[in-house]
């Protein structure tokens, strides 16, 4: 069996999941010691398609979210309005298969690539932001 190939992160004393690495959990408390979360124990998290670079939504994770999402490979979320964590996917069938994630340079928010499966919305829609452009000063007005 082949040594997962070290990432860049690794190599900057960084800890990184990355679709070829499998998470790691002796490499938890290096990761949640980087989190920085809000008076709610909060960071958010952006979820995108991973192969096109599609924003598809943001949601809330706590470190135990991030943990799970992590250990499962399925994205999970904090509800601030149920206080309860939810997988995506296991009411509607709209799944997050998690294919990486990445944490920003401040340690405040979280990116997760993401194969999604159905509409990432809870109205439906592909993603949460198909309903209203603000600005578009692209010539041919095509949603990148």
């Amino acid at each position: 069996m082949s040594r997962p190939r070290e990432t860049e992160w690794q190599r900057h004393g960084r800890m990184a999941v990355v679709q070829q690495t499998p998470f790691d959990p002796a490499t938890w408390d290096a990761v949640s010691s980087r989190l920085k979360r809000d008076e709610h124990g909060l960071v958010p998290a952006v979820a995108q398609q991973w192969d096109t670079g599609e924003v598809l939504m943001v949601a809330w994770m706590d470190a135990e979210a991030l943990r799970r999402t992590l250990a499962t490979g399925r994205a999970t979320y904090w509800s601030r309005s149920r206080q309860d964590y939810w997988v995506k996917g296991d009411t509607s069938g709209h799944v997050q298969q998690v294919r990486w994630v990445r944490l920003d340079c401040d340690g405040d928010s979280v990116l997760l690539g993401v194969d999604q499966v159905g509409a990432a919305c809870h109205t439906g829609d592909r993603t949460c932001f198909d309903a209203d452009v603000l600005l578009d000063l692209r010539a041919d007005g095509d949603p990148a």
